[in-house]
């Protein structure tokens, strides 16, 4: 194994620390760590992030059921019509974009590079919300009822961008979940994992027939980052997350500008 394979399989751990801690945002990491440390193409790396954040998020939402964190009722409003353009998405979106997505002339644009340009603006959306911690205290559902509506619709929006590039979107859900469902941030962070947990899974099994898995490197993987989910819910209870929330914000930019200048370097 070479020093940045060791890396690479190091910073699954890291993978499982944030979602353990916030919810989500650790799924931001997988696509770049498989396509720049493992030299992964960005549509499997895609597949395999949506496998390596569903077992994660799995087993930390299996905590959180045992301890009573989730919110189901608030669970299924938001994560039904999620899982639904999820797996569309996934099953059938992304295999129809055309590859060159854009040609004009002797420039074009490759549908994984369009994937991957597409993902540096989520990181950079999900690093400045960390940043700034943009996690309301109280919403419009103040009242303690959930806006079971827009709930389903902000579901649809999410589910579309998990299927797409890989990404469970907890850093959209815990704020939704706060802002439209009226939970408490510790709740938000539970429900979220579990909404995580099966968005991910439904759009790796829209892949799971067209896609061949290298099961030898996503399974160790995978074991990492779910070590790293229990140690993030470990800290969670010790450690201030809104601190370390900022420092992986500023991290996730980095990655972000990174992945910015080498696809740049491409044209």
């Amino acid at each position: 194994m070479t020093g940045q394979e060791l890396a690479g399989y190091t910073s699954a751990l890291l993978v499982g620390l944030v979602i353990g801690l916030a919810g989500g945002g650790g799924s931001i990491l997988t696509v770049p760590i498989f396509v720049y440390v493992f030299r992964v193409p960005a549509v499997l790396a895609t597949t395999y992030s949506l496998f390596v954040v569903g077992a994660t998020s799995f087993i930390g939402s299996a905590n959180h059921i045992w301890h009573k964190r989730i919110n189901l009722p608030v669970a299924v409003a938001f994560a039904l019509p999620s899982f639904l353009s999820v797996y569309v998405s996934r099953r059938f979106i992304v295999p129809a974009i055309p590859d060159p997505l854009l040609q004009i002339g002797s420039v074009y644009l490759a549908k994984s590079d369009a994937i991957l340009y597409f993902f540096v603006i989520v990181m950079v959306l999900a690093a400045r919300a960390m940043i700034r911690n943009d996690r309301p205290d109280r919403g419009e559902a103040a009242d303690g009822r959930p806006r079971y509506g827009a709930l389903a619709r902000d579901g649809l929006a999410v589910g579309m961008l998990t299927g797409t590039i890989g990404a469970g979107g907890g850093f959209l859900i815990v704020p939704m979940l706060i802002l439209l469902a009226g939970l408490p941030i510790q709740q938000a962070v539970a429900t979220s994992v579990l909404i995580i947990a099966i968005n991910s899974f439904v759009g790796f099994l829209g892949d799971i027939g067209h896609t061949a898995m290298n099961w030898n490197f996503l399974l160790p993987f995978t074991g990492l980052s779910i070590i790293g989910i229990f140690i993030g819910m470990a800290l969670a209870h010790f450690v201030a997350p809104q601190r370390l929330k900022k420092g992986l914000g500023w991290f996730i930019l980095a990655v972000a500008t990174y992945m910015f200048i080498q696809e740049v370097s491409k044209l």
